[in-house]
């Protein structure tokens, strides 16, 4: 189990995603809380603030690329096996609608080979409520530590 699962059950969801902050401090810039970790699976959200909106009033497409490789990264250093290290390589975006509201990140890997190296696809998919705003492809390079 990776360091970064351990840290995240032994800490709960709330103590975790304070530390997420203190250490990569640009991501506290969007207020994050994992809400699960898993191999495999993270899902992270952020609430709708004047901090993370832009002129017309709905969540900043920046913001929600900064959720997309929090969630990505996290789940990319829970799911690899020890002994590899992973950088995000790349980062394609889709915005399909407005975001109104809070925001929920998903990344799900479920469909990645995790013990393979070289560049892994995580697909990231942000919701408001139950509606799809936001899709990711983060590409994320993994090699021997």
């Amino acid at each position: 189990m990776s360091q970064t699962l351990q840290l995240y059950q032994s800490l709960g969801a709330k103590q975790f995603s304070a530390m997420i902050r203190e250490v990569a401090p640009y991501f506290a810039s969007i207020d994050p809380l994992f809400t699960e970790l898993r191999p495999g699976y993270a899902e992270v959200t952020f609430p709708k603030r004047r901090e993370v909106l832009n002129h017309i009033g709905t969540v900043h497409a920046i913001a929600l690329c900064n959720a997309a490789e929090l969630a990505a990264g996290t789940m990319t250093d829970a799911s690899i096996p020890q002994g590899l290290r992973w950088i995000p390589k790349g980062m394609r975006v889709e915005y399909l609608a407005k975001a109104e509201g809070d925001v929920r990140a998903v990344a799900d890997g479920s469909g990645v080979d995790w013990s393979s190296q070289g560049e892994l696809k995580v697909p990231v998919i942000a919701y408001v409520g139950d509606k799809p705003v936001f899709r990711a492809e983060i590409s994320m390079y993994v090699s021997q530590a």
